[in-house]
Order: structure tokens, then sequence, then C-alpha cells
């Protein structure tokens, strides 16, 4: 997946501090980079609109950057006090105060049990509702650690916050979306590589890899196959590989990266 010396990249994030980041340091390969501020649920209609496809290689890096984690103005961390925004792009509409302030217990109890896989969700969502007006990092982390206490090394309101981020800006929605869509623009040998974060994300991938390496999709009661399909990707990596203990030491947030790799047939 080398580019040089004359390969082309095109990177896609949603978040436009990003893509300015990127292009400064970028600057010495700006004749064959094209950098576009967009979400990746609308990978290949991007892509075939700059010219790209069919492509050598894909990588899907998903999750926060250190850079989004460390904006307390961007609301994402519960270290850092600031709104509860967590929007990637400030086009979307929906805010992370909108979600904590207007949706019912039930409907707070579902994202945080469904994106958190939070335990104490019904709990939580009850205080919540109780609390509310909840308009920073602050207020909402401190209210999660009244209402189930810090058992554990882990900060009890990260799940919460993990949950109303990917709710915010529709991360699993917008990952099932943009799967098929990276197979189709592969060429033939071409390599799709998946970094994630979380087990949400991880078991998408994981299920779409191995659809996509079968020939037949059917039940398997079925007498004979009926669906059509064939294989289209090669797994390389059985089993995602982890970081290192030293990479981990290094880099404390790369823990949970779990990384995937296929090929198109």
């Amino acid at each position: 997946m080398a580019s040089a010396p004359d390969g082309e990249l095109l990177g896609i994030d949603a978040d436009p501090t990003a893509i300015a980041l990127a292009r400064q340091q970028l600057t010495e390969f700006r004749k064959r980079v094209i950098l576009v501020q967009g979400n990746f649920a609308g990978l290949e209609e991007i892509a075939l609109e700059h010219g790209f496809g069919p492509v050598d290689g894909i990588l899907l890096d998903l999750g926060l950057s250190s850079m989004q984690l460390e904006a307390a103005g961007r609301g994402f961390s519960f270290q850092l006090d600031g709104p509860l925004d967590m929007r990637f792009a400030l086009s979307q509409m929906t805010t992370a105060a909108e979600l904590v302030n207007t949706l019912s217990v039930e409907e707070l109890a579902g994202i945080l049990s469904k994106y958190g896989e939070e335990p104490q969700a019904r709990r939580i969502a009850r205080a919540i509702v109780a609390e509310r007006p909840i308009n920073t990092t602050g207020e909402l982390a401190a209210l999660v650690e009244r209402t189930v206490g810090r058992r554990r090394r882990i900060h009890p309101a990260t799940r919460t916050f993990q949950a109303l981020r990917i709710a915010v800006n529709d991360e699993l929605e917008c990952l099932t979306e943009a799967l098929p869509q990276a197979l189709r623009l592969l060429a033939p040998g071409g390599h799709l590589v998946i970094t994630s974060f979380h087990s949400l994300e991880d078991r998408l991938i994981k299920e779409f890899l191995r659809s996509e390496a079968r020939d037949c999709l059917c039940p398997p009661e079925a007498p004979i196959c009926t669906c059509g399909h064939r294989a289209a990707l090669g797994i390389v990596t059985r089993k995602p590989i982890r970081p290192s203990p030293d990479e981990v030491t290094a880099n404390p947030r790369s823990r949970s990266a779990k990384l995937r790799i296929a090929y198109r047939l």
C-alpha cells in the first residue's frame, strides 16, 4: 500500500480541524494528496467525485483522536470541563447536551445500554433526568460518579461518554454504510485495513469481513444455495492485531485498538 513515488491519497474526515492539520502536515505531498471534509458514510460518492476508484488500499481509522480529546471546547472528555458537544463536525445539528436534556429516561437508558454497554444504564438515565439541565462535561461526569460510585480504575463515566458520542455522530450506522462501499471501491488485490477502538465497532467489522469471505450466506438448514453470494474478500487477520505492551506503555490510548485486514479477491 506504499504510495511513493506517484501514488495518490484521498483523505476524508468529518472534523474540519483534522483536515486543516493534515493539510499543513502534508504540504510537501500536496500534488498527490486530496483532503475532503466529509463522513465516510459517503465514501463511495466522495471517492468517485475525485477520480478515485478502483483503489489499491483503504484505511479506516475509527474513533477519536488525541487532538479531539484534549480540546475541552469539543466536549469529548470527562477529564476536561467544557460544553457537552461531542460533534465531529460543528455543522451537525444534534449535540450531547440536547440528548442529555431532552430525551426520556427510556431513551437515554437505551443509548447508554446499546452504545456504551453500561450495566447501570437505567440508574444513570434516571439521575440525569432528575438533575437536568446538565450543560458541561464536568457536571455529567460528576453526576455519573455520584450515581454509581467509583470502584474501579476506569472512570465510571467512561461508558456514558462513549455512548453519547456514538449516538451524536451516528458512528455505528455510518460504519455499517461505509463497509460495503469500501468493498466496492477496492481493486482486485487491494487491501482494506480497519482500526477500531471498542467492541461494538469490532463486532460489526468482524461480521462484515466474515460474510464477505463466504460463498453462500443462506441459512444452514437451506437444502440448496439461493442467495447467489460469492466471496469477495480474503481475510488476512483471523484474529485482530492488538498493540504490544511496549506500544501501550508509550501510548496508553492504544490499549483498546484492534486492527483487522482483508484483501479484495
